[in-house]
C-alpha cells in the first residue's frame, strides 16, 4: 500500500526488478502514473556510513514522518522504515482481521 507513511528500502538488485516492472506498466493510466511518480520519482540511492548510519533526504523523512526513533521491518525482498510511534499506531489499528485470504489461512508456519 503506497499510502502508508513508511519508506520502502530495497537492495539494488531487487529494486532494479521492481523498477523494470513499474516502468513496463501502461503510462496512460492515471493510477499507474501516480504510482510511477511516487515510487520512481522519489527513489534514492542511499549509502551506509562507517558507523552504520544512513542519511535520508528531507522529502523522504517528511513523507514517512520520521522523527527521532524509527523501526526497520523486514518484508522478504525489502524493508519498511517507519517512525516508531506511527508503527505502534499502525499495529494497534490492525487488530485481528477476520478477512484472512484462503491461501493465508492454509499456510502452516
Amino acid at each position: 500500500d503506497t499510502d502508508q507513511p513508511c519508506l520502502l528500502i530495497y537492495p539494488l538488485t531487487e529494486w532494479e526488478i521492481v523498477e523494470e516492472k513499474i516502468n513496463a506498466l501502461p503510462g496512460f493510466n492515471k493510477v499507474v502514473r501516480k504510482i510511477q511518480r511516487k515510487l520512481i520519482g522519489y527513489a534514492t540511492d542511499i549509502e551506509v556510513d562507517a558507523s552504520g548510519r544512513v542519511l535520508l533526504s528531507a522529502p523522504l523523512r517528511n513523507y514517512a514522518k520520521l522523527e527521532k526513533k524509527v523501526v526497520l521491518i523486514g518484508q522478504g525482498n525489502k524493508f519498511e522504515l517507519w517512525d516508531e510511534q506511527l508503527w505502534e499506531q499502525h499495529c494497534m489499528e490492525q487488530g485481528d482481521d477476520d478477512d484472512i485470504p484462503p491461501a493465508l489461512a492454509e499456510l502452516s508456519l
